[in-house]
């Protein structure tokens, strides 16, 4: 029997991501005849423009659409800006009816915006994580490339979708008819839900310098509190001078300097991501003062942070 698969598309979505997903189930049937069908909704049964500037047309409103096997909500940039009272009664519905739920890039911050993601593992596009992180502490986040938790699937979308969906297909029909369909997207390998979202630091930063590399990994897990540059270089049994010179060696930069730059990146993907105040994201990010804050923010984006909220290309 076919499996059915419901794609909620909703506005500025990733095409990437929906693809991505919507491709191996077409070449799965291909191989093997009619193993899954789909079908497009949109929040009004209309057609959907995905952040690309592409229309998608869809089959029917999510309202009046009998309980699928399952549902994954595809989204993209700011999904929140579609989220209703209208969608948190549907989705509530379709998992009390035992729905399997998923999201697809930001599709977990639906599920979690209405209470489906508490005690389950659930991952998203890596832009959207710290802002997943702050606006729902309790739940449990992490950088895989997709998670499969019983009865929630969530994705980082991108071409991570396909690795999702090989997954399923070799959970459900064995793990030669995964390869098969990995093999007509010419893809060198599957990639297990371990890998990681983003290049590993070293291959990021053109690194070889294992000491550097801890160093910037800490860096990152400590941005809402800033570890003080001696405190790094005895974390890697160095002395001040000898982790200064390290970062001028191989970044051009100073330990703070460095440091610096990461915490404003991730305050404009929080100003970008989510409703929090200024004053929020300059704490979130390890800034005593707001004041300091824009200052520092102003002139790395040229631009102060007010003016940078909500803006952005589309995931």
């Amino acid at each position: 029997m076919a499996v059915t698969i419901h794609f909620l598309l909703l506005p500025g979505f990733s095409a990437m991501g929906f693809i991505s997903a919507l491709e191996p189930l077409r070449v799965a049937n291909r191989f093997r005849g009619a193993l899954y069908r789909w079908r497009v909704l949109s929040l009004d049964g209309g057609a959907v423009q995905a952040s690309n500037g592409m229309s998608v047309n869809a089959d029917a409103a999510l309202a009046g659409e009998a309980a699928p096997q399952m549902l994954l909500v595809v989204a993209g940039f700011d999904p929140l800006a579609h989220y209703s009272l209208g969608l948190q009664q549907a989705l509530r519905r379709l998992e009390h009816e035992g729905v399997i739920l998923g999201g697809i890039d930001t599709g977990a911050m639906l599920l979690a915006e209405a209470g489906l993601l508490e005690g389950y593992r659930a991952t998203l596009h890596w832009e959207a994580l710290e802002a997943f992180k702050e606006r729902y502490p309790r739940l449990q986040a992490t950088q895989e490339l997709f998670e499969i938790d019983r009865r929630r699937i969530t994705c980082a979308g991108g071409t991570a979708s396909i690795d999702l969906m090989l997954d399923l297909i070799a959970q459900a029909h064995g793990s030669e008819l995964a390869v098969q369909v990995s093999e007509q997207f010419v893809l060198g390998r599957i990639r297990p839900r371990q890998d990681h979202q983003r290049m590993q630091i070293a291959a990021r930063y053109g690194l070889s310098n294992k000491k550097l590399v801890k160093v910037i990994g800490e860096m990152e897990r400590n941005t809402e509190e800033p570890l003080h540059t001696q405190v790094l270089a005895d974390l890697i049994q160095v002395t001040r001078r000898q982790l200064e010179r390290l970062f001028r060696l191989h970044l051009n930069d100073t330990p703070s300097g460095f440091y610096l730059r990461l915490r404003l990146d991730k305050a404009r993907q929080l100003l970008r991501q989510t409703d929090m105040s200024v004053l929020q994201v300059s704490i979130a990010c390890g800034f005593d003062s707001a004041s300091y804050f824009t200052r520092c923010y102003r002139a790395r984006f040229e631009r102060c942070p007010r003016a940078d909220r909500h803006t952005s290309a589309a995931s």
